[in-house]
């Protein structure tokens, strides 16, 4: 297992920015592609964005596509979330994880970190 910690959730007003860090204690976590998954209450978690091992290849779910950006810093064990122009429907628990492969067909690999919470106010 590799834990993991997310952290930069917030409170913001629509339109607002947040940007969202995870990071990893073991440095294999480098050599995994990684994903940005998001659970609102009463909701299916879903993975909203993917990164792949080297930080080339990135996607996104259409929701979030233009307003989100991944990118990974793998001398840091670090993946992050930046969020642009947040709208209400972005409030959920965000996760990160590592992934089996690097398109949104992905599936999450490993325990759960503790998350953390985005919440936008219209």
């Amino acid at each position: 297992q590799v834990p993991l910690v997310e952290s930069g959730g917030g409170l913001v007003q629509a339109g607002g920015s947040l940007s969202l860090s995870c990071l990893a204690s073991h440095r294999t976590f480098r050599d995994f592609d990684l994903g940005w998954f998001r659970q609102a209450p009463g909701k299916e978690r879903e993975l909203v964005a993917i990164i792949d091992w080297s930080g080339r290849l990135t996607s996104y779910t259409d929701s979030v596509r233009g307003r989100f950006t991944i990118s990974r810093d793998n001398a840091k064990n670090a993946v992050y979330l930046q969020m642009n122009s947040l709208n209400p429907d972005d409030t959920a628990v965000y996760y990160c994880n590592r992934v089996t492969k690097a398109d949104l067909t992905a599936t999450p690999i490993g325990a759960w970190g503790q998350g953390t919470q985005v919440t936008v106010s219209s």
